[in-house]
């Protein structure tokens, strides 16, 4: 008989509180008021998932997670909170981290390439609406048609230059697009760019495997990303990318069957930024990510204020329920409260709904599945400190760490291979080469009438040169590639 590997959160009057970890991919959620001890439950629960060998990936969204990589220093409450929990091998202790930041100021650099991303998640994120994301799939089709590869920003605004120019031209095979919908598009583009965009369009495009490693001892690396400036400067590029990741993951891992523990643990801090203003075909498919993703071996935890950030749909799947204090000031907290209280399976012993106003900090009420899939009753329960350090490392700690990275130099250098920018610069150019050469041979009464063939004549080689360059391979986007019935191929 295969042994129960787990994970301990705390202990409640009961006894000790811990997570099966064959259940752990059955996803969850860290919920609480501000200051109520959300950071110390999800540090708890990624040291816990690295000490049993898994991988975890978290986002530093207040940037006081960084002290993970740190051991811990004693003090009275940790060794008082330890004698109650009666944790008999509590050891403070490092854990093995990557840093990651888009703007590679903390970490390194996190990249993804624009024809990853896809035209659904980039809709979303430039928020347009539905004649612009139309014309949106319209450039993502004939950049396949064309071969022109789209790999950052630069490239997908020219793209859309030139589909504006030769919009007559195109509009029999892709339709009918105005140059003020492309505008419009272009200005969003500038605004994206503005927010820090560019740092996060190209290549080297982020490897997944590389968030998915364990170190010598055996123990899962958290890959922590520093989201500080990314959260307050561009929310909606923050969430894009963790939906992005998620697609990825979802796409590239073979199925997993029931086993000891998961592959991988995600952690999505401001959770609800990832459902805000989404589009609804956008959250089918999440909804349908994070049901399916478990079978890849896969755990999502949202952290969240409360529970109800998260669209109901999804919230029906989280497992593992740790929820600390809520405030319940007006009406409408009060109602909140009730709701929250009502998704946990009642347990005689607690009047939840009372406790969740009364929780202190540090303290929570926890609901896990059992060995069959089912929720347990809520506890309340008072979580364990972490073996590393609370807070935050200081800006040469971090500098070392980074330094000593096993993926030091691997992306710190950006590619700038030959892509749509490149391609279509040349065939202007050529272009009008052409143009001044048969100029100067044709005579002057038929300048007019050459240059109108010329136009079309140039579209035609054009389109005959990326067809020759396409044979055996096709651009597809990563995003949700599976549930589209595609499969992503990088070049």
């Amino acid at each position: 008989m295969t042994e129960k590997v787990t994970v301990l959160l705390g202990a409640s009057e009961s006894g000790q509180i811990h997570l099966d970890a064959s259940m752990a991919n059955r996803h969850g959620i860290i919920s609480g008021a501000t200051g109520s001890g959300k950071t110390i439950s999800l540090q708890v629960l990624a040291e816990g998932f690295s000490r049993i060998g898994v991988p975890v990936f978290m986002a530093d969204v207040k940037g006081d997670i960084s002290g993970i990589a740190c051991a811990g220093k004693n003090n009275s409450t940790v060794v008082e909170r330890v004698a109650k929990i009666g944790i008999k091998d509590f050891q403070y202790q490092a854990n093995p981290v990557i840093f990651w930041d888009i703007f590679a100021n903390f970490g390194h650099p996190v990249r993804a390439t624009i024809s990853d991303l896809g035209p659904l998640l980039l809709s979303s994120l430039l928020d347009l609406n539905d004649t612009q994301s139309g014309v949106l799939y319209s450039a993502f089709k004939i950049s396949d048609d064309q071969g022109l590869l789209l790999l950052d920003l630069k490239d997908l605004r020219s793209l859309l230059a030139w589909m504006s120019e030769n919009r007559k031209l195109l509009k029999a095979e892709y339709g009918n697009f105005s140059a003020a919908s492309i505008g419009a598009i272009q200005r969003r583009l500038l605004v994206l760019q503005e927010q820090g965009a560019e740092h996060f369009f190209g290549e080297p495009a982020l490897e997944l495997p590389d968030l998915m490693q364990t170190d010598f001892s055996g123990n899962g690396v958290i890959s922590v990303l520093d989201a500080t400036k990314l959260i307050n400067q561009s929310p909606r590029l923050y969430a894009t990318f963790l939906l992005w990741m998620l697609s990825e993951m979802f796409e590239s891992l073979p199925e997993q069957g029931d086993a000891v523990r998961p592959k991988f643990v995600l952690f999505f801090d401001e959770a609800h930024l990832l459902f805000d203003r989404s589009p609804r075909p956008l959250l089918e498919k999440i909804e349908q990510v994070v049901r399916l993703i478990r079978s890849k071996g896969v755990g999502i935890y949202f952290i969240s204020q409360s529970p109800m950030d998260i669209p109901e749909d999804i919230l029906g799947q989280l497992g593992l329920r740790i929820q600390h204090t809520l405030r319940a000031f007006t009406p409408k907290d009060r109602k909140t409260v009730k709701a929250v209280a009502d998704t946990f399976r009642p347990n005689p012993k607690i009047d939840t709904l009372q406790a969740i106003t009364e929780l202190g900090i540090g303290e929570a009420l926890v609901s896990t599945l059992d060995g069959k899939g089912s929720p347990t009753p809520v506890e309340r329960v008072l979580i364990r400190p972490p073996e590393s350090q609370i807070g935050p490392l200081d800006n040469e700690q971090r500098k070392q760490r980074i330094s000593r990275s096993p993926l030091q130099g691997r992306y710190e250098e950006t590619l700038d291979r030959e892509s749509a920018y490149e391609i279509l610069k040349q065939r202007a150019e050529d272009q009008a080469s052409q143009t001044n050469a048969e100029t100067q041979r044709q005579p002057s009464r038929r300048k007019a009438r050459s240059n109108r063939q010329n136009i079309g004549e140039a579209f035609m080689k054009s389109a005959a040169r990326s067809i020759g360059s396409q044979i055996g391979r096709q651009i597809i986007r990563g995003l949700l590639g599976s549930l589209m019935g595609g499969k992503r191929r990088r070049r």
